[in-house]
């Protein structure tokens, strides 16, 4: 997630609630793996990504997932952008940083 997704997110935490300390799972609800968010990347930014797929190495999980639900239910907040919005967001965000047109 970028960081228009955590600020909309905390912000909707901060105007609903007086205790201090919370912890919730921002995101779209949705999975993707390493290669599709990689495929993604490349498509929406047009560009293409330098990698290799290697064997599984020892330690390594075979899936991960959050759960949103706690944000929904209790902030009433969704994700207003994509994983597609997000990657572009924040190639466009580490681009200004470092220089690059």
């Amino acid at each position: 997630m970028n960081g228009k997704t955590v600020k909309s997110a905390g912000l909707k935490y901060s105007d609903q609630t007086t205790n201090p300390i919370d912890v919730f799972n921002v995101g779209t609800g949705s999975g993707n793996t390493v290669l599709e968010l990689i495929q993604t990347f490349e498509k929406v930014n047009s560009i293409k990504l330098n990698y290799e797929i290697g064997a599984r190495r020892e330690g390594d999980i075979k899936a991960i997932y959050t759960d949103t639900s706690k944000i929904n239910s209790t902030l009433n907040w969704k994700s207003r952008f994509t994983s597609e919005d997000s990657l572009k967001h924040s190639w466009e965000w580490e681009k200004n940083l470092r220089g690059i047109k």
